[in-house]
């Protein structure tokens, strides 16, 4: 069996992956084939996995390549986790020139501006990598690690119908595990059932021994007892999921710091109130960027301990290899799973795996208040698709008009003049036809 991994300088995340594989017995013995286009980090990841190999005493190997096509050659499974443009310059740019405009961001890589942005640099370099795999490995399945997870999903549907992929995320299992550290619950006692766009779907069902948890969660937050001080980002408070289950009703999957930045009601120009009473991290994502590079620079010449992570990859790659079923959260384009939502849309929803591969559960009950807010965010997904796939630029533009922060925050000149620094800023990473001299 042949994994690849495409973006395998991610090193902590291919870690996570790698060793998850190396704990599955039906992927132990895999062919692992890392590629990177910085030979630093990809040689530093390399040696991770090697070192993983040594301590399981599996019988897996590893190779190493800036070949993306040597990789992809004869893959089984395909892993992506890459970030075009890096840090820096690329979304260090997505947070500086919209600061100059006012629009405040925290986290800029899923809707928004900085969403936006990050799908037009990133779908091109999907697409290239679905076209190697249609010529190299057509059977493999890709696992689509990289955001916007909407938009790339719909964007690689669009472009290659007959490409087996799915996108996922850990944004359930996150949630779940910080709702039993509210609630002083073990996390494998709860159970749920969550549907909706990725970052913003929902827990429709959400129960311990047969009984909603929401009165629970509600009564904790009026009486301030809850959120406590967040479990897997202690600097991020959690208030923000809260007000909107409170309001809402529902409690939303993915954490405050990118909940805030999706709506219209919490970060806004002259409303600092607001941002210290919701506890919103302001360019959340640059901190976090440097400080995980810090933190790498200083673990990386330490044995890395081979351990469970909290990814969906290899089990979902361990059903379709053994049949052995397994449901998975996963992001695939609507082909009715969601009736209340456009189809073609990238939706997120329980999915059986097994060797027939993933199976979308239909989720036909969302309460219409949620579909209303997963509506506001599909419009930005959808026209940053069209815009893609017709190569439309006026359509980037018409996507952040639509974007429901920035329309809070600016005019619609604003929003076109801010549009057009950015394309300039990201020229050299953007494709030829959306560069603002062929934009104008």
């Amino acid at each position: 069996m042949k994994i690849a991994f495409i973006g395998a300088g991610s090193t902590i995340f291919m870690r996570n992956i790698v060793g998850d594989c190396l704990l599955t017995p039906a992927l132990a013995e895999a062919e692992f084939a890392l590629m990177d286009i910085d030979p630093k980090r990809l040689s530093e990841s390399e040696q991770v996995a090697r070192s993983m190999i040594a301590q399981t005493g599996a019988g897996a190997r590893v190779t190493a390549t800036q070949d993306r096509r040597a990789a992809l050659d004869g893959a089984d499974f395909v892993v992506t986790a890459f970030q075009v443009g890096g840090y820096k310059p690329c979304t260090v740019t997505d947070f500086e020139i919209p600061k100059q405009y006012g629009l405040r961001q925290t986290i800029g890589d899923t809707l928004g501006v900085g969403g936006i942005m990050r799908g037009l640099r990133t779908v091109p370099v999907l697409w290239d990598v679905a076209a190697d795999m249609m010529q190299l490995c057509p059977d493999a399945l890709l696992l689509q690690y990289v955001n916007p997870m909407a938009i790339n999903t719909w964007a690689l549907a669009e472009a290659f119908p007959k490409l087996r992929h799915v996108g996922l995320c850990h944004s359930v299992q996150n949630t779940v595990e910080e709702i039993a550290h509210d609630l002083d619950l073990p996390k494998e006692d709860i159970r749920y059932r969550v549907a909706g766009v990725n970052h913003v779907a929902f827990f429709l069902r959400l129960d311990h021994n047969g009984q909603s948890l929401y009165p629970a969660l509600r009564e904790g937050y009026r009486t301030g007892r809850l959120p406590k001080p967040p479990l897997l980002m202690p600097r991020c408070a959690n208030k923000v999921r809260y007000e909107v289950m409170e309001q809402l009703g529902y409690f939303c999957t993915e954490s405050s710091e990118h909940l805030a930045e999706y709506v219209p009601w919490f970060i806004k120009a002259g409303r600092d109130d607001l941002i210290r009473d919701f506890s919103i991290p302001l360019d959340e994502y640059p901190k976090r960027c440097e400080e995980q590079i810090a933190e790498w620079d200083s673990q990386k010449q330490t044995t890395t301990k081979v351990c469970r992570s909290h990814e969906f990859a290899a089990d979902l790659m361990n059903a379709v290899v053994t049949n052995q079923p397994y449901t998975v959260y996963g992001n695939l384009p609507n082909t009715g799973q969601i009736p209340q939502l456009p189809l073609g849309a990238a939706v997120e929803t329980p999915c059986l795996v097994d060797a027939n591969g993933l199976q979308p559960t239909t989720v036909p009950d969302i309460p219409p208040q949620l579909v209303a807010l997963m509506r506001t965010q599909i419009n930005v997904q959808e026209l940053t698709v069209r815009a893609l796939v017709d190569q439309a630029p006026e359509h980037i533009y018409h996507a952040a008009m639509m974007d429901p922060h920035t329309a809070a925050e600016l005019d619609l000149r604003q929003i076109r003049n801010l549009v057009d620094d950015l394309l300039a800023a990201h020229q050299d990473w953007l494709p030829d036809w959306c560069r603002p001299a062929r934009a104008a």
